[in-house]
């Protein structure tokens, strides 16, 4: 018995450092992600282009995306170390939004790809060249 609780004594610091480290890799790309979002607003501001909003909203949602799976990596190993009803909450909380931020970005995304190609004429499968017929 006293090697488990040596070993597990020493496995809790590692896992909550791990977890630290999570927490803070997602930090860092959410401020990532809103340093590109900015970058592109200014640009877009400068060229008058405001119809490039939905990209860069579209941009910084990926980032976000990827923030939360490191916050989802962080919770789990939460969890696992202390697995209170208000650890295991914040994990459910956090995967819901992680799947339904993923889940409608993927929608947003497709759908603005699709709107670009019919915008440019490319989506039409009449129009493209058959085999043979070139």
């Amino acid at each position: 018995m006293l090697s488990i609780e040596t070993a597990e004594s020493g496995l809790v610091p590692f896992v909550r450092g791990i977890r630290l480290a999570l927490e803070a890799m997602g930090a860092f790309w959410i401020a990532v992600g809103f340093l590109v979002a900015m970058a592109q607003l200014v640009v877009a501001f400068a060229r008058l282009r405001i119809s490039s909003f939905t990209r860069i909203r579209l941009t910084f949602g990926r980032y976000l995306s990827l923030a939360l799976e490191f916050q989802l990596a962080s919770d789990i190993l939460s969890t696992s170390i202390a697995p209170s009803w208000q650890e295991i909450g914040k994990l459910g909380a956090t995967a819901v939004i992680r799947t339904a931020l993923n889940y409608f970005l993927t929608r947003e995304i497709d759908e603005y790809r699709e709107k670009q190609r019919n915008e440019s004429g490319l989506s039409e499968p009449d129009d493209a060249p058959q085999q043979g017929n070139v």
